[in-house]
């Protein structure tokens, strides 16, 4: 009986890779087709499969949310997804080894998604970006990833980074150039800002917001310049390009029914806080690293926002990783 399965397997192994049959590369990661549920998902909300794609990170929520384009020109959310891991504490980069995920505004192309990554997949955030440049900021390879551990990237489970990945490989596929991400310590909202504006990255955040404002009342990407060592938003494709980052910002306004949101969150936030208790307002983490030294093990527990029920190499705990077999392990029992 043995001898007789160990056959048949032998046999469905040399179907797979005969011409007539899917080839090997057909079969790796990068190359997995989207899954039925979500195909069906983006044509029920009005969007192509090889439409563009946008990302909006959110480290306090912890999620990962797709969006993409409908066929009026507009965005909308496809899918969201809870991060599995992130390092660090809430705030931007800073320096090569501190261990922080960033938070900006990032732009992939095609060259930056990895099919042979150590960490399953993984496509490259593009930082420092022209504003980190600016800034002092250094750091190299900030990912979303695989694998659920992180030192920096933004990591998911080999799952959820292998529908990431093929939606972002069609998007391409369809003629995106590049998609934009958007790295936020939290959702932009007037309560959440109230909670941190004791943080000393508070004028940063206020600047973010501006470009998360513009995306939630047009659905459209932002155009993202950057000139005076800031941000600026809402602006022509043709006026942020001729930027410089180290430079004086021209007079230009927000559009404005953005201006308006900005202004009547801001008069929300003041409101909010003033009625906060001081018990209320967010802690700010006050763990660090010495860019180089080795990491103690209580830091590395404090500094890993792991998703619950998932190990570093984003397994689900007490599942072994080969718990669901091959497809020749059915044939060997």
């Amino acid at each position: 009986m043995f001898v007789r399965r160990l056959v048949t397997a032998a046999a469905l192994a040399l179907g797979l890779f005969t011409l007539t049959a899917c080839q090997y590369s057909d079969l790796m990661p990068a190359n997995a087709p989207l899954p039925a549920a979500l195909v069906q998902a983006i044509k029920a909300n009005g969007m192509g499969v090889k439409s563009p794609i946008l990302v909006r990170l959110f480290k306090e929520e912890s999620e990962l949310e797709v969006w993409k384009q409908k066929d009026d020109g507009t965005y909308a959310l496809l899918k969201a997804y809870p991060i599995c891991a992130w390092s660090g504490k809430l705030g931007p980069k800073f320096r090569e080894g501190d261990r922080q995920a960033p938070e900006g505004f990032y732009t992939v192309t095609p060259g930056q998604l990895n099919p042979n990554s150590n960490y399953y997949l993984s496509v490259n955030m593009g930082f420092p970006n022209a504003y980190d440049r600016a800034n002092g900021r250094t750091g190299t390879f900030l990912m979303i990833h695989g694998s659920c551990n992180s030192a920096g990237c933004y990591a998911m489970d080999n799952g959820q980074i292998t529908e990431i990945f093929a939606l972002a490989r069609e998007s391409f596929q369809g003629g995106q150039r590049a998609f934009q991400i958007q790295a936020y310590p939290f959702r932009m909202t007037p309560k959440n800002m109230a909670r941190h504006r004791n943080s000393e990255h508070y004028e940063f955040w206020k600047m973010l917001k501006k470009g998360s404002d513009h995306f939630e009342i047009t659905r459209r990407q932002p155009n993202v310049g950057v000139c005076d060592r800031r941000y600026v938003f809402d602006q022509s494709a043709e006026t942020v390009a001729g930027l410089s980052p180290t430079g004086a910002c021209p007079d230009f306004d927000l559009a404005p029914e953005v201006a308006a949101k900005v202004t009547a969150d801001e008069t929300k936030e003041q409101t909010i806080a003033a009625s906060m208790a001081p018990s209320e307002f967010a802690e700010t983490a006050n763990f660090s690293y010495r860019t180089g030294q080795p990491i103690t093990a209580e830091a590395y527990a404090a500094e890993q926002h792991r998703r619950e029920g998932y190990d570093r190499e984003g397994n689900r705990i007490g599942r072994s990783s080969s718990s669901s077999g091959s497809i020749f392990s059915g044939f060997l029992k």
